[in-house]
C-alpha cells in the first residue's frame, strides 16, 4: 500500500495498478494450494447409528417427499432432529462455563490453523480410563522441539476405532441417566488442561472419544478449565489414524447456531502431497 500511495503521488498510477497486477498474477491461486494438499475428513456421518450421550435421543432423519415431481424435475427434502452434543461435535465453552462463547462466538481463529497430533494410543490401550497427562504434553515437546502455543491440539487415543461398536466405544449398551456410572473411555486430565490454560496458549482441542473427559469424570473439570479460558473442544473425531504428529492444517466449522452450546461439526485437516 506504501508503493502505491508513492506512485499515485508522483502521478505514476499506471505503473502501480501494472505492479500490483503482476503481483497478482504471480500469486498462486487457492484452487492452486488446495491442488496440493491431500484433505482427510475428521468427521463421522450423522445417521441412526450415530453415538450420543446415553441420556440424550440419537440423530433422526425424518424423510420427506422424494421424487419426480409434476414438472418434471425430481425434488428431496427431509428434516433432521439432533441434539447439540453428539456425534462429531463441537463444545462451545458456555457448555460448562457461564458468560463464555455460545458456538456462533467462537472466533474463527480458534477454529482454523496449524494442528498437531499427540499420539497416546499405547497407554490407552492398557488401561480404557486413562487419563493424558502433562507428561503426555511435554513428552511431545520434547519430540519435536517446540511449544505447544498457537496450534489445534488433537489427542488420539486410539479409541475412535470402536466408533461401530457403540458398547466398546461408550463402555455400555445402557441409557438414560444410570449408564452414565458406567461409561468407559479415555480423556484429558484436569492437571493437563490446567497446565495448557496457564503456561501454553493452544487455539483448541479434539479427541477421538465421547468427551474430552474421561468416561468416569464426575465433576468434567477439564471442560470446566478450558472453557473457562474459551478453549473450545471437538469430540468424536474420526480419522485420526490417518494425520501425522506435525504438518497439517485443520479446518473445524460447526454448525453456527445463535446462542448455542455446541453442534454438529465438519472437521478436516489439509497435509501437503
Amino acid at each position: 500500500m506504501e508503493f502505491l500511495r508513492w506512485c499515485s503521488a508522483l502521478g505514476l498510477v499506471a505503473l502501480a495498478q501494472a505492479t500490483v497486477l503482476a503481483q497478482a498474477e504471480t500469486a498462486p491461486s487457492l484452487a492452486t494450494l488446495l491442488a496440493e494438499q491431500r484433505l482427510i475428513d475428521l468427521t463421522h456421518p450423522f445417521d441412526q447409528k450415530t453415538v450420543y450421550w446415553p441420556t440424550e435421543d440419537g440423530f433422526q432423519l425424518i424423510r420427506g417427499p422424494a421424487g419426480f415431481t409434476e414438472k418434471g424435475y425430481y425434488y428431496a427434502a427431509n428434516r433432521f432432529c439432533a441434539a447439540e452434543h453428539g456425534g462429531t461435535h463441537v463444545d462451545a465453552p458456555i457448555h460448562f462455563f457461564q458468560g463464555r462463547q455460545t458456538v456462533d462466538q467462537i472466533p474463527l481463529e480458534r477454529l482454523v490453523g496449524e494442528a498437531v497430533l499427540i499420539d497416546v494410543t499405547e497407554a490407552c490401550n492398557a488401561n480404557r480410563d486413562y487419563q493424558i497427562g502433562v507428561q503426555d504434553l511435554r513428552r511431545w515437546e520434547e519430540r519435536h522441539g517446540r511449544q505447544l502455543v498457537d496450534v489445534i491440539v488433537l489427542l488420539r487415543t486410539g479409541h475412535g476405532r470402536h466408533w461401530n461398536d457403540r458398547a466398546r466405544y461408550l463402555g455400555t449398551n445402557k441409557t438414560g441417566p444410570e449408564a452414565v456410572a458406567d461409561l468407559h473411555f479415555p480423556g484429558l486430565a484436569p492437571e493437563a488442561a490446567r497446565w495448557l490454560v496457564e503456561h501454553r496458549a493452544i487455539k483448541s482441542i479434539g479427541i477421538d472419544t465421547p468427551s474430552i473427559d474421561y468416561g468416569q469424570s464426575r465433576d468434567f473439570q477439564t471442560h470446566v478449565t478450558l472453557f473457562e479460558h474459551n478453549v473450545p473442544a471437538f469430540e468424536n473425531v474420526a480419522n485420526l489414524d490417518r494425520l501425522p504428529e506435525v504438518g497439517f492444517t485443520v479446518v473445524a466449522l460447526p454448525m453456527k447456531i445463535g446462542g448455542g452450546s455446541g453442534g454438529p461439526l465438519r472437521i478436516i485437516a489439509l497435509q501437503p502431497k
